[in-house]
């Protein structure tokens, strides 16, 4: 039926399409004769100047993000102010020289990741270390107390007996430096101060000669005349010197132990028993009953004071 409708009325049908059409395509022409005159007018808007050099739209009222045009900067100066923007500033507190916080907190950040370098070189750290690893190779126990013992146990030992020089350290060059006392300079050389001070008591002499030797310095007769890449190392073959003549005076009374129960067994006839076997029990009787522990922690601390 609606084929014979169509058929029939032709003309009807195509009038009423051709307006279908018109009524679609209206709105879609009056949109693009408005993005025509507004391209147009951005094209007479460049022509004006309201446009900058990247073809970017500049409102003559609002500030320019770019302090001069490009290319006619001369000298290093007019360079820097060109464009604020791409400049990297390191802000401090004041005209001191003083850092920024955030400056300081990556500083802070970069000690903490030497903070182990810096315990073994500059703390009794060292000598500490080597000692209990004698004693604990003197008894014979081989993992008994395990590494993570002795590293704690060397670990608070070393703050106990350093306590006095970061407390001067606290005193005369931290808490100045933050009260704004004292120049950046300043903190790290009284900050030091103390360190070169406890470290020149711990080293022989005869270690500091051989590094000036070594580096073709003059002899020096005070402290301060010291540079620290002779006094570190210095101190360092010292503490291991010591730390040997504690560890072999600590062997001292176990090989004794070890002589008479191999002694006794090649008596007996006892060869293919291993003497270590018997030898052990009787060392750790003799140091417990000797109170050891104390002996040697207290001993070893005292030899710092």
């Amino acid at each position: 039926m609606l084929h014979m409708f169509f058929k029939r009325h032709k003309v009807l049908v195509g009038v009423l399409c051709l307006l279908c059409i018109l009524g679609v395509f209206a709105p879609a022409r009056k949109v693009y004769a408005q993005e025509n005159t507004e391209s147009q007018a951005a094209t007479s808007g460049r022509r004006d100047g309201n446009y900058d050099a990247l073809g970017l739209f500049r409102d003559s009222s609002s500030p320019r993000t770019v302090v001069e045009e490009q290319g006619r900067s001369t000298t290093g100066e007019d360079i820097r102010e060109l464009n604020i923007g791409n400049n990297l500033n390191i802000t401090y507190r004041d005209g001191e020289g003083n850092l920024s916080g955030s400056l300081r907190i990556l500083i802070i950040l970069t000690l903490i990741t030497l903070a182990p370098t810096l315990i073994i070189m500059l703390t009794s750290f060292t000598r500490i270390l080597i000692v209990l690893h004698f004693t604990r190779a003197a008894l014979g126990t081989q993992t008994a107390p395990p590494n993570q013992v002795l590293l704690g146990l060397t670990l608070f030992l070393t703050f106990f007996i350093m306590s006095p020089t970061i407390a001067q350290i606290n005193t005369t060059a931290y808490q100045p430096f933050e009260a704004g006392e004292i120049s950046q300079q300043e903190f790290f050389e009284n900050a030091m101060d103390p360190i070169r001070e406890f470290m020149y008591k711990q080293t022989k002499t005869k270690d500091v000669k051989l590094f000036l030797e070594i580096a073709d310095m003059e002899e020096v007769s005070e402290l301060d005349d010291i540079p620290n890449m002779v006094l570190i190392p210095s101190f360092l073959i010292s503490e291991l010197r010591t730390a040997f003549i504690i560890g072999f005076l600590i062997y001292v009374p176990f090989i004794v132990i070890d002589m008479v129960v191999a002694s006794t067994l090649m008596s007996m006839g006892m060869m293919m028993l291993p003497p270590t076997t018997i030898s052990m029990p009787f060392k750790i009787l003799l140091f417990v009953l000797a109170d050891g522990w104390n002996l040697v922690i207290g001993n070893l601390v005292k030899t710092f004071y």
